[in-house]
């Protein structure tokens, strides 16, 4: 977990205390004690195959203004490093709320495992609202069944128009937040994987605060109503800002 996100989470306790610690000692006194995260750089296998037979959708989420949960959800599949292979970790995130609906931990790469991430947002919804459904062009989210089980439950398609990371970027934001802060780098097997993976989702949905949802848990996000401030500068805003200095 970030130090920022840290510091807010100890503010109450050491309010409690009468301890006063700014920024920078916290970050300080963290890396001292060797708990500053270091992020890994690993193979990565291949998780999206477009070059299939099936009917790819536009992107109708691209300039959409978000105002409430169930509007938007994106899909995107993880890899998760075993002993001996991999195991893909199929997610499906509220834009809004930026709270993990539905996931699965498959052992390969078939639609299966995101049908029944899928299946478990559409179980987890609260309202019947318009909802929006965004991913990438792989063959898992092209496939017939899933298409079906989109459409049987009046979700509407959208899709990246490119291999482009940032096109579906809060997706990407969930993996990294997951396999850099609460995941391990490496499981014997995917029985254990599937259990610390529920463990890491639970932690990531109810304890971590996000910078992006106003220091709020994704859990609490999901149950407010209307606009949601942002806690975190974009690097573009940072750079006009000085440049404006």
């Amino acid at each position: 977990m970030g130090a920022r996100k840290l510091l807010v989470m100890l503010q109450p306790f050491m309010d409690m205390h009468g301890l006063c610690i700014g920024r920078d000692m916290f970050f300080e006194l963290l890396r001292v004690n060797g708990l500053l995260i270091r992020r890994r750089r690993q193979q990565r296998p291949r998780t999206t195959f477009s070059l299939h037979r099936f009917r790819k959708y536009p992107d109708l989420a691209k300039g959409l203004t978000i105002t409430r949960k169930e509007q938007l959800w994106v899909s995107d599949i993880t890899y998760i490093n075993l002993t001996k292979g991999f195991a893909y970790l199929s997610l499906v995130t509220d834009v809004y709320s930026h709270k993990i609906v539905g996931y699965y931990l498959s052992n390969d790469l078939g639609t299966e495992g995101c049908i029944a991430a899928l299946t478990a947002a559409i179980r987890s919804r609260v309202t019947d609202q318009p909802l929006l459904h965004h991913s990438d062009r792989g063959s898992q989210y092209c496939a017939d069944a899933y298409v079906k089980l989109l459409g049987s439950n009046s979700i509407n398609i959208s899709m990246t128009q490119t291999g482009d990371p940032r096109d579906n970027a809060i997706a990407e934001r969930v993996n990294g937040i997951l396999k850099q802060e609460l995941l391990r780098n490496i499981y014997p097997g995917i029985r254990q994987a599937r259990q610390e993976v529920s463990t890491a989702i639970d932690i990531y949905n109810r304890i971590r605060p996000h910078s992006s949802i106003d220091m709020m848990t994704p859990e609490k996000a999901h149950s407010h109503t209307g606009y949601i401030p942002r806690r975190w500068k974009t690097a573009a805003k940072t750079a006009q800002r000085k440049e404006v200095s």
